[in-house]
């Protein structure tokens, strides 16, 4: 399968055997394609991106009223057209070279196919997410929890203020510059901050499918990408995910030319370290947590792969690729470093919900703080087997095959060690959390710990499949198949195959896309459910005064303007989504509003 690629040397390095990628074709051929592989990389970002924004735009044109429910399937239906009306002639084009095209023409088909689809994937999200909102100028969350935080350090900016604490400040710091561009500045952090939510859902799937295509060819870099952004996109902070997503195969890149730096020369390893540092860099500032969590498996791998037996002149220049990136990253996120050590131990983190209080062995599914009527006695559902589901044995034995099979791919390595530090560090904090009253967002590693998961179980299911092609060809010639018969498997019948699964991926696309999308249309704040957040943006006034057009509430909330202040640190946990009557149970203390009515 992965053979259909038109850039075989920024594959996976699983069906070749060899430890750093897979470099079948030589230099002199790289050269002489170079440009033309180059323009096919720009065109393979172009389409994606249209794709995502193009897409969201359409949906802009769908008219119904969010805040009932007929009006919200209806719209749901109507993405479902669009894309539909997109997807099958694409699809039905990839299909036809499949059977009528040659390789190579099916190839270039088939990377800028797998890069639309990836646009649509997200796209729809962001789609929703503006049908959602239709009619307000807020964003998901109004002037409440998360995104008033990112309002006020926005405002705080504005007003000179500079970084806050030791949040990452790039994205606060696009709100305010977008707001100062298109709202006039302060007041305006809220409406731009509803623009910032759209645009960067929709980028998700490109910048996935982008950052996997430094590793793995285009049907195995879009199984990764499409699962993962739907999966983890939060259109209300879509800056944090991305970023999680983005930097994993980012670190797979970075390891294997360290890996390989004895076969560079000093020119290119420049380029290479700081054009890597000014990534990690400006991901650090965009959003820093999953460095915390990637670190500790991340250094002692780079202990096992760097080149230590390999001569002096390359230990010396993959020492020199080293200090380029890592100076580089250091230059570029000294502002929030800075802060990380100022205020960093005087910033705990106490605030728990439903996911502190479930097993913390569970790592394949998420729940927010708005919960709904789920509690920790409900959720998750118990599975047939040990409390494991279906699902959980099936990716965990394709996990298996990966770690069995695929264990010199750096892909495999990277997200095995993320996995195993992120799982350490998770129990760490898990364990002291009673004793600290911290929870030190331990939570979080249940996203990078699956991501890991689907990484492996995609990577086996790849290794999986080219052993066992490569078996069934050595098998037929030792049994005295002549090679001039050609392949046991016919390329046509690979490239076939691919094709059909390509379509499969994007019937999972559309399916999962909408789902993503129905969890935030607006739903009122009884509910306690993710929807509230879309419903709050339609409880607030517009900048001339008046309510937004479907507005469920016949007095709207003024426009709150303030800057960002640190909260009081109240020294204890505090325990969300539990009943006044239970906070003993669940914190073993009075709930805090009990103890002072009795002061």
């Amino acid at each position: 399968m992965t053979s259909l690629a038109t850039d075989r040397h920024s594959g996976s390095d699983a069906s070749s055997g060899v430890e750093d990628g897979d470099r079948s074709v030589g230099a002199a051929a790289g050269d002489r394609w170079f440009e033309r592989r180059a323009a096919l990389v720009a065109g393979e970002a172009l389409v994606s991106v249209v794709a995502a924004l193009g897409f969201t735009l359409l949906c802009r044109h769908i008219s119904v009223n969010p805040l009932n429910r007929i009006g919200q399937v209806s719209g749901l239906a109507k993405i479902q057209q669009y894309v539909a009306m997109i997807g099958l002639p694409v699809l039905a084009v990839l299909l036809y070279t499949a059977y009528r095209g040659g390789l190579r023409r099916h190839g270039i088909v088939q990377r800028l196919v797998c890069g639309v689809l990836a646009g649509l994937a997200t796209g729809v999200v962001a789609g929703g997410v503006v049908v959602a909102l239709r009619g307000t100028p807020w964003p998901l969350g109004g002037q409440e929890g998360d995104p008033s935080v990112l309002i006020d350090m926005a405002t705080s900016m504005m007003h000179g203020h500079g970084v806050s604490g030791v949040y990452p400040p790039l994205f606060p710091a696009a709100i305010a510059l977008w707001s100062e561009l298109h709202y006039g500045g302060v007041g305006g952090a809220g409406f731009a901050l509803h623009d910032l939510q759209i645009v960067c859902s929709a980028l998700v799937g490109p910048m996935s499918y982008l950052a996997w295509r430094l590793m793995l060819r285009p049907f195995w870099a879009l199984a990764i990408a499409v699962p993962s952004a739907l999966v983890f996109l939060d259109p209300i902070r879509p800056y944090s995910h991305v970023t999680m997503i983005v930097l994993l195969p980012l670190l797979a890149a970075c390891l294997r030319e360290l890996r390989r730096a004895g076969e560079l020369s000093r020119r290119s390893l420049w380029l290479r370290g700081l054009g890597f540092g000014a990534a990690f860099g400006i991901l650090f500032l965009w959003y820093s947590g999953w460095y915390v969590w990637s670190a500790p498996g991340v250094f002692l791998l780079a202990l096992f792969v760097f080149p230590w037996r390999a001569g002096r002149q390359t230990v010396r220049r993959a020492l020199l690729f080293l200090a380029v990136t890592l100076v580089t990253a250091g230059v570029i996120g000294s502002p929030l470093l800075y802060n990380l050590v100022r205020l960093g131990a005087d910033t705990p983190d106490r605030y728990a919900y439903i996911v502190n209080y479930v097993d913390p062995t569970y790592v394949l599914g998420w729940m927010s703080d708005r919960n709904g009527g789920l509690t920790y006695h409900n959720w998750p559902q118990a599975g047939e087997l040990a409390g494991q589901t279906g699902f959980a044995i099936m990716l965990i034995a394709a996990v298996g095959i990966g770690v069995g099979l695929g264990l010199r791919n750096m892909v495999v390595r990277v997200a095995a060690a993320v996995l195993a530090g992120a799982w350490l560090l998770r129990f760490w904090f898990a364990s002291h959390m009673a004793h600290s009253q911290t929870i030190q967002l331990y939570p979080r590693t249940t996203w990078i710990i699956m991501y890991c998961l689907l990484i492996l179980a995609v990577i086996g299911l790849m290794t999986g499949l080219e052993r066992g092609a490569g078996w069934v060809e050595r098998l037929f010639r030792s049994g005295g198949r002549a090679p001039s018969a050609g392949r046991v498997i016919p390329l046509r019948v690979t490239k076939q195959l691919t094709a059909g699964l390509i379509c499969a991926l994007a019937l999972f696309a559309t399916m999962g896309a909408s789902w993503s999308v129905d969890r935030y249309m607006p739903q009122p704040e009884s509910s306690n459910s993710m929807g509230l957040d879309a419903w709050r943006a339609h409880t607030i006034k517009k900048k001339d005064g008046t309510c937004p057009k479907f507005s469920p509430v016949q007095k709207c909330a003024d426009i709150i303007t303030k800057d960002w202040k640190p909260e009081t640190d109240k020294g204890f946990i505090w325990c969300a989504n539990v009943s006044t009557e239970d906070w003993p149970a669940v914190c073993g203390r009075q709930a805090p509003w009990v103890t002072d009515q009795k002061k």
